[in-house]
């Protein structure tokens, strides 16, 4: 009986070790950086490609000796971010990290993995088809030039990144090799996502959700008048106008057109900071964006303290600042295009996603990413007073830089010093177009340059926008 006992519990052991190793601990094992079988395993799997909107393909496997597979990258730098790069020597990032699973093709089930194994079909990932449009997407890198900053352009309607420039870029290919990552950085290369990883101060842009705060919870209208005086007291502290310009009591449209810093500080203070938080955490402020991209690669749009975002009711907010893009807002480029989207889709703000379809390897579409609403941001006539707001920014304000022949743009600039006294600044461009049924909703942002959003900004917003018009 102890014999028999003694057997029983070397079983029980056995068993229990076992279903450790296979079951309950198998994803962290095959996980592990240090599993060398896994990286073997992975380096035989014809990963699947990754294609923009018009079928380029923008990333696939090559095979090499002893039948392994490397990744290379067609497009070189022009894609780099939204992208990312996946070498088993360095692991993966963006969409080539978020959509790692489908790509290996280890979202099928355990019995099509056996049943391709006993027909000899060798492992393969699906493809990812992406909303990218790399004729818009070239037209953004060139017109962004040597300048530090990022673009993002999104369709109103559904979500669907259309464009996605980071600058400085990198050469994802040569991160293949060993030095890959020393030589990205001696060429001046960035693997920083400036369009959705550490903001920057979104500036007059910002006025917009203020306006939208004003006019949807019936404390204003457009045709509101509120004093334009230069060095009104916020928070204690005399705030000033551009150029210190002094206005008289104007009304929020004008103040919007003329971009008049003390207009809004004042209406953000009127409205409160919960007010104000509210419409912010509905324009997906506050929280990690919800893209199809890995949240390590991406921030929080908000307020920040020591570098920690804090919510807006934080005794620590200047609300008046705060609502005219100042204080201590750090915002991405993705946010602020998600800003002017929701506005131009009558209120209602989409998920952003940069996958549209998934197919597998023989040709079967076997997920759609459609269209799927984040939040219902403002009514309907609210959204349409905003961009009658914006609409005159670019017709008769700041954004004339922006205006397209033939096509109604409702924009908004913001500029934000960074050199104060040498008017060096990190400037902005939010727009949507054309203003009746919006097809394109863009943000574009610029670090340190000699000047103003309208001039460094607007320009490469509208040659983006009227690229994806076309």
């Amino acid at each position: 009986m102890r014999l028999f006992a003694f057997v029983a519990v070397l079983f029980v052991l056995l068993v229990a070790f076992t279903s450790r190793w296979t079951v309950f601990e198998a994803s962290s094992l095959r996980d592990n950086p240090l599993n060398a079988r896994q990286l073997l395993e992975q380096e035989k799997i014809s990963r699947g490609e990754i294609l923009a909107a018009n079928g380029t393909v923008l990333a696939r496997s090559l095979q090499g000796r002893e039948g392994t597979y490397t990744r290379t990258y067609p497009t070189g730098s022009l894609f780099a971010h939204p992208l990312g790069y996946y070498f088993t020597n360095l692991g993966a990032s963006g969409l080539e990290k978020y959509r790692n699973d489908v790509l290996e093709g280890q979202t099928k089930s355990n019995l099509q993995t056996i049943l391709n194994q006993l027909q000899g079909i060798k492992p393969a990932g699906d493809k990812v088809i992406t909303s990218l449009d790399p004729s818009a997407q070239r037209v953004a890198g060139q017109a962004l030039g040597e300048h530090h900053g990022a673009v993002v352009a999104l369709d109103p309607r559904s979500g669907a990144v259309k464009v996605m420039v980071s600058n400085p870029s990198y050469e994802p290919n040569a991160l293949r090799f060993p030095g890959g990552l020393a030589h990205v950085a001696r060429n001046g290369g960035s693997l920083v996502n400036r369009a959705t990883q550490d903001g920057y101060a979104p500036g007059s842009t910002f006025k917009v959700v203020t306006a939208t705060a004003a006019i949807d919870t019936g404390r204003y209208t457009p045709e509101s008048t509120v004093s334009g005086r230069d060095g009104v007291l916020i928070s204690g502290i005399p705030l000033s106008n551009d150029d210190h310009e002094n206005f008289g009591q104007i009304t929020l449209t004008e103040g919007l057109v003329h971009s008049v810093n003390t207009v809004y500080a004042q209406v953000a203070v009127s409205l409160g900071k919960r007010v104000m938080g509210r419409y912010m955490n509905r324009f997906g402020f506050n929280r990690e964006p919800k893209l199809d991209y890995p949240a390590t690669e991406m921030s929080v749009s908000g307020e920040y303290s020591h570098g920690r975002p804090i919510p807006p009711t934080s005794p620590r907010v200047d609300v008046g600042r705060m609502g005219i893009g100042q204080d201590k807002l750090e915002v991405t480029a993705l946010q602020m295009a998600q800003v002017a989207a929701a506005v131009g889709n009558g209120g209602r703000l989409m998920v952003p996603h940069l996958t549209s379809r998934i197919v597998d390897p023989e040709g079967r579409t076997v997920q759609t990413i459609g269209p799927k609403l984040q939040s219902v941001v403002m009514k309907r006539s609210t959204a349409t007073s905003v961009a009658g707001m914006m609409q005159k920014v670019v017709e008769e304000g700041t954004g004339t830089p922006a205006q397209i022949p033939g096509v109604a743009v409702a924009g908004k600039t913001g500029t934000a010093e960074t050199q104060i006294g040498n008017a060096i600044n990190n400037v902005w461009f939010i727009a949507f177009a054309p203003v009746s049924a919006p097809r394109v909703a863009v943000a574009v942002t610029l670090q340190g340059v000699p000047g103003q959003g309208a001039a460094f900004a607007a320009p490469v917003a509208k040659e983006v926008m009227e690229s994806l018009l076309r």
